[in-house]
């Protein structure tokens, strides 16, 4: 549904991206190596969490949602019958979206502020209850799209002759997609209204908990992204004390974070089961607006090419390491002779700048406002939300990048992927709040293109066949990880939401699905040590948005698909490329790739993609 709700996200609607995995550089005291990392000014929402503007708007979203319920509730179908005035029902469309924008504004700078500093009590609380005001604000509501779904078939295709109607047809043509699953107007109503006591409240004991967790190193006492980013140190004893470490501090905190998994397990089994979904995923792909046998041929593809992409690389990488099969913690370890320089935030703004604007100096310029204008925050620090987004925000305002910026490569393509979702956010923004949202699919097309675009701008400078190598195999194993490790998550979600309909799950339980599924993909080169088992705990798609995890693989193959036809193409490319984006969530997948001869329900065409990653395994194999 389309009524404001932060049950699923904690607020990040279709944000959560992969977490960052650089190499420690102590924080914010290696600041200055990187010089002077940006931080985000949020005053183009409110000035502040205790601003009038906060409070009254607060109020005002109160207010106007009573109202919009007391005048408009019961009259939708009398606007579209005989005789009725459809205006009407256009305006209660507009005011409709007017209120989504103001919940919006609302929960995006609690998310914002919360995110910057997860671990402090006055934010955890401002967010706590704005999240709780937005909510039962929003409970007023949910009567709209439920009412409008029930208004005949016949009726609404006959409104869409008013041009004003005609405008929302898309969203109209969306909802109606709910309408199966739509329950009566009270359950709906205490669904949402106990989001914020149940899923919602988990979510939020899932960030503050991880926020929380300190890892004992050689090195210190660290936090999850410096510990996760000692994985990628060239030391071998360092990847494996941190591997431990984290191992060690996961293990402490097993019962917590299994609590958590059942519960919201269990609590999306009882949605499910109301609503009428037959598989733990099929919620997923209706908000994908993507049909489930296409994830399935996606799935498939990717699960049958285990040998070739994973399997192979790894042992590959096994040669190159000197080892006969690497240990858990080896996976993204550095090739040897790897150039460990740490590239200046400025270094890593123009790398992209300059990549976006070969493409197209549109882009380059849209995306140069995000630093210019202080919509980035860079730096880490204690406390703060792990890993990155681009977080939408509203129409009337404009995205919010979050980085954890520590100097790798992996940090600047990290830059350009959520600058890729940051334009696409821009540029969908005039589609309004209710049609601008893109489905999670298509919102990473977006952002691995701009990865795409900067990864190939890179490796056209590498001067050495040595650098050349380095760089595609640093390619493939973020390729690796973006469809291999998010497919095999997606099959770990499944077997793990398919056993729990048979009851509650040990954490032994899980960390044996898990290591099964991991087994699979990463194969026999790659050897899981004791204390893997707990892996599963910190990711946080798992928690905050069930089956998220196969979009990214979703993106990623299908941008390897029209990154060829865009080398392909002589002129016209760019203009569609932007149209693409502009829709936002006007268009289902199969008109948006239409004008480029892409067809994502043909299984062949998830072949093309793989085989962009099979090739440059290829070439890497002919370097040894």
């Amino acid at each position: 549904m389309t009524a404001f709700s932060t049950d699923a996200a904690t607020g990040f609607p279709g944000v959560f991206h992969k977490p960052v995995h650089s190499p420690d550089d102590g924080g914010a005291a290696a600041a200055g190596d990187l010089g002077a990392l940006p931080e985000w000014d949020l005053t183009d929402l409110y000035d502040g969490p205790q601003s009038d503007a906060v409070k009254g708007d607060l109020k005002r979203a109160k207010d106007e949602a009573e109202t919009f319920e007391k005048t408009r509730k019961g009259r939708l179908a009398g606007y579209l019958a005989p005789g009725g005035d459809i205006g009407q029902l256009v305006a209660a469309i507009r005011e409709y979206e007017e209120l989504q924008e103001l919940l919006g504004r609302l929960m995006s700078y609690a998310s914002l502020l919360y995110s910057g500093q997860t671990t402090d009590p006055a934010r955890a609380k401002f967010y706590g209850d704005v999240q709780e005001k937005v909510t039962a604000a929003s409970v007023h509501l949910l009567f709209f799209e439920l009412e409008l779904n029930r208004v005949d078939d016949a009726a609404v295709e006959a409104g869409f002759a008013d041009a004003g109607l005609a405008h929302y047809r898309p969203w109209i043509e969306d909802i109606r997609k709910e309408k199966p699953y739509q329950l009566e107007d009270d359950i709906e109503r205490l669904f949402h209204e106990k989001s914020v006591t149940g899923a919602g409240a988990w979510n939020r004991l899932f960030d503050e908990t991880m926020a929380g967790l300190s890892f004992q190193t050689e090195a210190g006492e660290l936090g999850l992204e410096a510990t996760l980013n000692l994985l990628q140190d060239p030391d071998e004893a360092k990847r494996k004390d941190a591997a431990e470490a984290l191992a060690q501090t996961f293990s402490e905190n097993l019962r917590t974070f299994t609590l958590i998994t059942n519960t919201l397990s269990k609590d999306k089994e009882i949605s499910d089961r109301w609503r009428g979904f037959g598989d733990v995923a099929d919620s997923r792909h209706l908000a994908n607006r993507v049909e489930p046998e296409v994830v399935a041929a996606l799935v498939d593809a990717v699960t049958g090419a285990y040998p070739k992409l994973s399997h192979r690389y790894y042992a590959m990488k096994a040669r190159w390491l000197g080892m006969d099969r690497l240990a858990h913690w080896d996976r993204n370890a550095p090739l040897p002779n790897t150039d460990r320089r740490k590239v200046s935030w400025d270094e890593a703004s123009k790398t992209v700048l300059d990549a976006y604007g070969g493409f197209s100096p549109k882009m380059a310029e849209i995306a140069d406002t995000f630093f210019k204008r202080n919509w980035i925050d860079a730096p880490v620090r204690p406390g703060k939300a792990p890993g990155a987004f681009s977080h939408p925000t509203v129409p009337s305002a404009h995205p919010y990048v979050l980085l954890n910026y520590q100097g790798r490569t992996r940090d600047v393509m990290t830059l350009a992927h959520e600058l890729g979702h940051g334009v696409h956010q821009v540029l969908a923004a005039p589609q309004g709040a209710l049609m601008a949202p893109t489905p999670l699919t298509l919102a990473e097309t977006a952002s691995v293109f701009g990865e795409m675009l900067t990864f190939q701008a890179m490796l056209k400078k590498a001067e050495t066949p040595q650098l050349r190598k380095i760089m595609l195999a640093q390619k493939v194993e973020d390729m690796i990880n973006t469809v291999v490790r998010q497919i095999a998550f997606y099959v770990f979600e499944r077997r793990l939401h398919e056993a729990r309909r048979e009851g509650e799950l040990t954490s032994d339980e899980i960390g044996r699905i898990w290591l099964e599924v991991q087994g699979e993909s990463l194969g026999p080169a790659v050897a899981l040590k004791e204390g893997y088992e707990t892996y599963w705990t910190y990711i946080p798609h798992f928690i905050h948005v069930p089956f998220y995890v196969y979009a990214y693989a979703f993106g990623d193959c299908l941008v390897n698909s029209l990154y060829a036809v865009y080398e392909e193409a002589e002129t016209g490319f760019q203009e569609k490329y932007f149209d693409m984006l502009k829709a936002g969530g006007t268009k289902h997948h199969s008109e948006l790739l239409a004008p480029f001869g892409l067809d994502a329900s043909d299984p062949a065409f998830w072949q093309k993609g793989l085989g962009v990653i099979s090739r440059m395994i290829d070439e890497l194999e002919g370097m040894e």
